[in-house]
């Protein structure tokens, strides 16, 4: 494909993203609202050199890109919130053999079925380990079609470098909507070399490959949880990311992720027009969090509220809770069934919160 701006599908971005990070093999199971993913795996990836596999089960996906990745190849699976739920056992086994590799979650609504409406109900299960035992998924979560193929890029160059299992959390919206990308920013890449540790044919001279997440001995067990630990401070010290908008003078702080972020970004503009200062700070690493670029706005003096948008019952805002440290009345807005934000769910709270900025926490309920 062309490196000039294509008009995409998110799903499809994601799919162009992974190529050109060097991913060679994909293996996924159906579900909706990803099927695309695995529809655009299965018709080119064959182009790249790669490996398409569709699974017998979300089960069997992640056990065979745990075997991928642990000979070095960059591999990668998709699926949707109940599929996901299939997949944790896998992810702590490769969180624990230190395995690189990529997972996307294009979330649905939940718990159970659910629907298969956008929603932002898996951000706990991302950002907290997710299945059994103490690990951290590097995870991203992308607002555009464009992101959608920088960051699954991007999340195959974090789970490389720190030797750690990546995630992309986005949401039914994007994956669903179509936007031009731009691909001059992802250009076409080998991965790094892996000989140090991947499984190979064994050769005579070098020290013997091992890939576990066993240790029978509790003191050996001990030295291997200090060393993920190690690693997950050292990400937390030097991988945060996120962006600001119309932050420097905001009386009210939105915290939004996905497809509501875009929709708050049309509520401040409406706003603004009625001079309320309002601004948005979007995370895009959600692990590790941006715990201290929120407690900096709980600590300024233009910022005399906060409130976060999730299409969930409240999940992010406990992060956001632990930023704010009560030093700033924290308010939440939800939307949650499968029903998405407009801007109106949005600029009716913010407006009643300027009218008194000292009130309490708040949960906003909107139809």
């Amino acid at each position: 494909m062309s490196d000039e701006r294509v008009f995409m599908k998110g799903n499809h971005a994601a799919c162009e993203g992974a190529y050109r990070a060097g991913c060679k093999g994909y293996f996924g199971y159906p579900i909706t609202p990803q099927n695309e993913v695995t529809e655009y795996m299965s018709a080119h990836i064959w182009e790249h050199g790669g490996t398409f596999i569709q699974s017998e089960s979300e089960v069997a996906a992640i056990n065979m890109v745990m075997g991928a990745s642990a000979t070095g190849t960059r591999a990668m699976t998709s699926s949707s919130s109940p599929g996901i739920s299939l997949k944790q056992e896998g992810l702590s086994y490769i969180a624990m053999m230190e395995l690189p590799m990529v997972v996307m979650n294009v979330v649905r609504c939940g718990p159970g079925l659910g629907n298969i409406a956008p929603h932002q109900g898996d951000y706990f299960q991302a950002t907290k380990g997710g299945g059994h035992g103490d690990y951290r998924l590097i995870t991203l979560a992308p607002n555009s079609v464009q992101e959608m193929a920088q960051f699954v890029y991007d999340a195959f160059n974090l789970a490389d470098k720190w030797r750690n299992p990546a995630m992309v959390l986005t949401d039914g919206t994007i994956g669903q909507m179509m936007e031009p990308v731009d691909y001059t920013t992802m250009p076409w890449m080998d991965p790094p070399d892996k000989s140090e540790w991947q499984l190979d044919e064994f050769q005579e001279g070098r020290e013997r490959h091992v890939l576990t997440s066993i240790w029978l001995d509790p003191a050996d067990m001990a030295v291997a949880h200090e060393k993920l630990i190690e690693k997950y401070e050292r990400l937390k010290r030097e991988e945060v990311r996120y962006t600001e908008y119309l932050t420097d003078d905001a009386e009210v702080l939105v915290v939004a992720i996905g497809s509501p972020s875009r929709v708050t970004h049309s509520a401040i503009r409406i706003l603004r027009q009625e001079g309320l200062k309002v601004g948005l700070l979007r995370p895009i690493t959600v692990w590790p969090f941006p715990y201290s670029a929120i407690r900096e706005y709980a600590d300024s003096k233009h910022v005399k509220a906060i409130l976060v948008a999730e299409m969930n019952w409240g999940q992010m805002v406990e992060d956001v809770k632990l930023s704010v440290l009560g030093k700033k009345p924290l308010h939440f807005v939800p939307k949650h069934g499968g029903l998405t934000f407009t801007p109106e769910d949005l600029t009716e709270p913010i407006r009643e919160i300027l009218k008194n900025p000292e009130s309490p926490n708040t949960l906003w309920h909107v139809s």
